[in-house]
């Protein structure tokens, strides 16, 4: 199969990258499949995707008659099943390497053998996921960033045991969505993880120290060093649990201490302190 062959999407998470990623494959004029375990959590992502569709015809970036075609090209299942059609998978659950190697495993049984399954981990190494398939060939990283959108990079993470064909293949469909990619090897936290990583736990312990306040730490790296964001703004944004969790897998693969979880970070999740989703992180929204 070729990209421009590919009709039909099937996306198993509409979190927040989830639900980012069906929106640009429906804006792309592909048809999109995707899956949540209960009833609750697709109407949670069916309003996520409706509430993104809507401010992007408030920003101008998209007509209503486009956000109308787009919905309409989507559909949600409680079933795994409902994912035997497509022409590509895109797992998008929570970054938990056994959860996702469950959901790969089960899509194993259910698509045509010369489907792809694509993941969109942020660090957790391809290789291992592919294990838990009868394809590794077929089975390969392509990491969307946050807010999917409006962020252009895609990177493309092949396993060694992925095929040249199959990172053709998803380079040429990232393309389609009006992405760029880059091609990392198959080591924890890939390309931008590995450096942001350290810098968010950087800043993380800095404030934990003391050093500064939370509003001086971000505004010396806007005003200091142009970033648009500051650390933990950024943080925020991500997902403190997906910081914990990513900070984790790199720690465990390279032993870096530089990787290792503040003891701060921690606390706030068990508290769910997780950042703009749950309203609350080192900011308030």
């Amino acid at each position: 199969m070729r990209a421009e062959d590919i009709r039909r999407v099937g996306v198993v998470g509409v979190g927040v990258m989830g639900a980012g990623i069906v929106q640009v494959a429906a804006q792309a004029g592909l048809e999109v499949v995707y899956v949540e375990p209960t009833a609750e959590r697709l109407e949670h992502g069916r309003q996520r995707l409706e509430r993104e569709l809507v401010r992007a015809v408030d920003a101008g970036r998209l007509d209503p008659d486009e956000r109308d075609a787009a919905l309409a090209r989507t559909r949600g299942a409680t079933e795994l099943g409902a994912l035997a059609e497509v022409d590509l998978v895109i797992e998008a659950a929570t970054e938990d390497r056994s959860i996702k190697a469950d959901i790969l495993r089960a899509l194993d049984g259910i698509v045509a053998d010369e489907v792809v399954l694509a993941s969109n981990t942020s660090s957790i190494p391809i290789a291992s996921l592919a294990a838990a398939t009868t394809r590794p060939d077929r089975v390969v990283g392509l990491h969307f960033f946050n807010p999917v959108p409006r962020m252009e990079l895609v990177e493309v993470t092949p396993s060694l045991a992925t095929s040249a064909a199959t990172v053709e293949l998803v380079e040429g469909f990232a393309r389609r969505l009006g992405k760029r990619t880059v091609r990392s090897a198959d080591r924890a936290g890939f390309i931008v993880n590995r450096l942001l990583i350290p810098y968010l736990c950087g800043a993380i312990r800095l404030l934990d120290e003391g050093v500064a306040s939370a509003e001086d730490l971000d505004l010396a790296i806007t005003a200091g060093l142009r970033h648009p964001m500051g650390p933990l703004a950024l943080a925020d944004l991500v997902g403190l649990d997906v910081v914990l969790q990513t900070a984790e897998v790199l720690h465990a693969e390279f032993g870096d201490p530089a990787y290792a979880p503040p003891p701060l970070l921690r606390r706030m999740v068990e508290l769910g302190r997780l950042g703009r989703k749950s309203g609350r992180g080192f900011f308030a929204y």
